[in-house]
């Protein structure tokens, strides 16, 4: 089989598997359609499939004859879970499957790409990193990305007034995603809630390969009376751009996480950005009148 023979074989599978996620009749692997439907009037290119990650997964339902579809349907709009996708014999049919394929993938780029330099210009950050010298490093070694080198450690000293009653920093954590999509908007909000409580923060250190722990040392450097990290979360197949906050008052290298409060699933199909901007302005006043965090406030 020559090249011209294999590019003309893989132009027809694409050409099937559009006509197959546009009529929904994907077939399982090992079957066959002895008839094809003709193909839809529709405005794409030829032989191109269409953007399933555009598809609102919340109003997707292909069962047929479902006992109560209405039901069904109101049921998967509060959920972003897998529900009602139906299949072709024992297996998904095609469009469920690759866009379980895509979101997989966006999830992977999430964790092993970097946060632009240009957003990080753009929000005046200071950049510093851990121990960890590449994205492998930090995968494969936790521990390195809760340390820093004295030459950051000097640049972090340098950038936060000494003994500050509030500490902001951003970390690259598992999604860089997360951070892209987010922290224009929570920023400003946390800012403008604190005024509302006659407090404020500087300078803002960025942590490149950071762990939630990297705040620790950070804290106990300074003597920042609230550190609060925003941090890109582990990426599932729902969404690569969930930011958690990670808060503690006077945080301290080896503390229990139970001193820590954390405020999760920040972004667009969560908790909005802004509105988890003012969330976290109260918790850190909270804080400050009750000088704890973690389980301590909440038993408070």
């Amino acid at each position: 089989m020559d090249e011209k023979d294999l590019k003309d074989i893989i132009k027809s599978i694409l050409s099937e598997m559009s006509e197959d996620i546009l009529t929904g009749d994907a077939p399982a692997v090992g079957t066959s359609t002895a008839v094809k439907k003709p193909k839809p009037e529709v405005g794409i290119e030829e032989g191109s499939i269409p953007d399933i990650t555009e598809v609102n997964i919340r109003e997707q339902f292909l069962v047929p004859d479902a006992v109560d579809s209405e039901g069904y349907k109101r049921m998967k709009l509060f959920t972003p879970a897998r529900l009602g996708l139906w299949r072709a014999g024992t297996r998904y049919k095609t469009e469920p499957a690759l866009r379980f394929r895509a979101e997989h993938a966006a999830a992977q780029d999430a964790v092993f790409s970097y946060v632009s330099e240009e957003l990080i210009n753009e929000m005046n950050f200071v950049e510093t990193e851990t121990l960890c010298e590449d994205k492998d490093t930090y995968i494969t070694r936790p521990d390195l990305g809760r340390k820093f080198s004295e030459e950051n450690m000097k640049k972090i000293k340098n950038t936060y007034k000494s003994g500050a009653k509030v500490a902001i920093m951003v970390g690259d954590g598992l999604s860089s995603a997360a951070i892209e999509a987010n922290i224009k908007d929570i920023i400003p909000a946390i800012r403008q809630g604190l005024k509302m409580h006659g407090l404020d923060f500087g300078e803002i250190v960025f942590v490149k390969h950071c762990r939630v722990p990297a705040m620790d040392p950070v804290g106990e450097a300074v003597d920042a009376d609230v550190v609060c990290l925003l941090i890109g979360e582990r990426p599932g197949l729902v969404t690569a751009e969930s930011m958690s906050a990670y808060i503690a008052y006077k945080p301290t290298v080896g503390m229990p996480e139970a001193r820590r409060t954390v405020v999760s699933n920040i972004h667009q199909g969560g908790t909005p950005a802004v509105e988890a901007g003012a969330y976290i302005a109260d918790l850190i006043k909270k804080m400050l009148d009750a000088k704890k965090s973690g389980l301590d406030l909440k038993e408070r």
